[in-house]
């Protein structure tokens, strides 16, 4: 199951149901079909204290993934974790990519269920196949949805 939260009522409207799309195709992809994941939608303040908190970065991210692992007893499935998305952030580089505000947190949807199973960026190799398989998903739930934009 794949749960949406905002943590304020103020924040853009986002269609959650492309989040949801572009998490559940990355969860297919990886062949993890059994799995829970929790997405917050926050403001730069609060990832900021998160990013502060835990990695020790004094600033705001786009997107911050905690691996839980652990399994649900109300539903047997392994709940993988929770993934955090700056709203704010997101608004702000989207432009970049020449995405949409939907689009460019769907992207770090995506992103954030990539490293909630495992995968990462730190050396070169590790990035190129995050970034090749990041692309692939990206597409395919763009190219569902591609009626809305």
């Amino acid at each position: 199951m794949i749960t949406i939260q905002k943590s304020q009522d103020n924040l853009a409207e986002i269609d959650l149901s492309l989040i949801k799309a572009a998490v559940e195709n990355t969860l297919f992809y990886l062949d993890q079909l059994d799995v829970d994941i929790t997405i917050q939608l926050t403001d730069d303040r609060e990832i900021a204290e998160l990013n502060q908190t835990y990695r020790g970065e004094a600033k705001a991210t786009d997107v911050l993934s905690f691996n839980q692992d652990f399994n649900d007893p109300e539903t047997g499935n392994l709940y993988l974790g929770d993934i955090i998305i700056s709203i704010e952030t997101a608004a702000e580089q989207a432009p970049d990519y020449d995405l949409s505000l939907d689009e460019e947190i769907a992207f770090l949807a995506i992103h954030g269920t990539l490293h909630l199973s495992g995968y990462d960026h730190f050396e070169p190799d590790e990035k190129e196949e995050m970034w090749k398989i990041q692309d692939k998903i990206f597409l395919m739930t763009m190219e569902q949805f591609q009626e809305k934009f």
